[in-house]
C-alpha cells in the first residue's frame, strides 16, 4: 500500500498547486491514497463546501484537521457525509470523528486526527486518545495506522513519536506551517515533526506579511489574509507500507517553477 499525505492547505494558492500536481505525482508513483489536512483550506480558515468538492476532484481521499475545523459553519454537516475527519480527542458530543477506516488495495487503513494542548482550544488529552485509539484499532486487525497530529509544540509531536512507534504506520505533524527536516522511519512508523504548508511560500505561514509584521512591529492584532499572487508551494509525504509497517518514505517538494526537491527519510536501524 502506498499513501501520501500534505498538510495544512492554504487558501486558493495551496488548492491550486494541488489541482496542477497531484493527478500526476499519483500517477508517477503509483499512490493509492492520499490525505490532505483541509483546516486552512478557505481562504485561510476552515473549508467550505465548495472547496471540499473542488478538493475531493483533484485526488484527494480523505481529509483531516485541526482548531480551525469550526471556523465555516457548513462543514458541520459534511463531517457526517464525506471522509472528513475533525481532531478525535474534541469531547464527546461534538459533531463528526476523528478516525475513520477506509479500504486500500485490498487492506484496512485507519486515519486518525489528533489535536495537542500548547496554545490549542480546550479537548481531551491527546496522548491517552491516540493510544487508546490506536489499541482499539489493533484488536479490530487494522494494521496500517496514519496520525496526524495538529500541534503547536514540536516536543508534544515528538513524544507522541516516542509514545506510538512501532504501533502505527505513520505519524506527521500539521499547524505550524513550517515543514521540518526530520522524516524518519523507526520501527516501521514515518515521523516527521511538520510537513508544512501548500500555498505561498514567500509570505508570513501562507499569509500577507503585513498584518504579521504590524502585530510584531506594535502588538495590535488583525486578521489574516491570503495573497492573491505569490510564489508557491506543495509539500507532500509518500510512504509505501508493507503488513502495516512503513518501509520507505519520501517528501516533495513540488515548486510553481517546475523544481522538485526529493528527499529520503531516514532510517533508524
Amino acid at each position: 500500500m502506498k499513501i501520501a499525505f500534505i498538510g495544512d492547505i492554504v487558501g486558493r494558492p495551496g488548492r491550486s498547486m494541488i489541482k496542477e500536481n497531484l493527478r500526476r505525482l499519483r500517477k508517477t508513483e503509483g499512490i493509492d491514497f492520499v490525505i490532505a489536512n483541509y483546516e486552512n483550506a478557505s481562504h485561510g480558515f476552515g473549508m467550505t463546501l465548495k472547496n471540499a468538492k473542488e478538493l475531493f476532484e483533484t485526488g484527494i481521499d480523505a481529509m483531516t484537521g485541526g482548531n480551525h475545523t469550526w471556523d465555516k459553519k457548513e462543514i458541520i454537516p459534511l463531517l457526517e457525509t464525506l471522509p472528513l475527519l475533525r481532531p478525535h480527542n474534541y469531547p464527546l458530543g461534538v459533531p463528526g470523528t476523528g478516525c475513520k477506516i477506509f479500504e486500500v488495495a485490498g487492506e484496512k487503513l485507519a486515519v486518525l486526527n489528533i489535536m495537542g494542548h500548547y496554545g490549542m482550544p480546550y479537548v481531551d488529552n491527546a496522548f491517552r486518545c491516540a493510544r487508546d485509539t490506536v489499541a482499539e484499532l489493533t484488536e479490530q486487525g487494522v494494521k496500517s495506522i496514519f496520525i496526524d497530529l495538529h500541534a503547536e509544540a514540536s516536543s508534544e509531536k515528538r513524544a507522541m513519536m516516542m509514545l506510538l512507534q512501532g504501533q502505527v504506520s505513520g505519524i506527521m505533524g500539521t499547524h505550524t506551517h513550517v515543514g521540518s527536516d526530520d522524516m524518519q522511519i523507526s520501527k516501521g512508523t514515518a515521523y516527521l515533526t511538520d510537513i508544512g504548508l501548500s500555498g505561498c511560500r514567500d509570505n508570513v505561514i501562507g499569509m500577507d506579511e503585513k498584518v504579521p509584521l504590524e502585530r510584531f512591529l506594535t502588538g495590535v492584532a488583525g486578521r489574516f489574509e491570503v495573497p492573491e499572487k505569490c510564489k508557491r508551494i506543495l509539500q507532500v509525504a509518500v510512504m509505501t507500507l508493507d503488513d502495516g509497517k512503513c518501509v520507505q518514505a519520501q517528501k516533495f517538494k513540488i515548486f510553481d517553477d517546475g523544481k522538485t526537491l526529493v528527499t529520503d527519510a531516514w532510517m533508524e536501524e
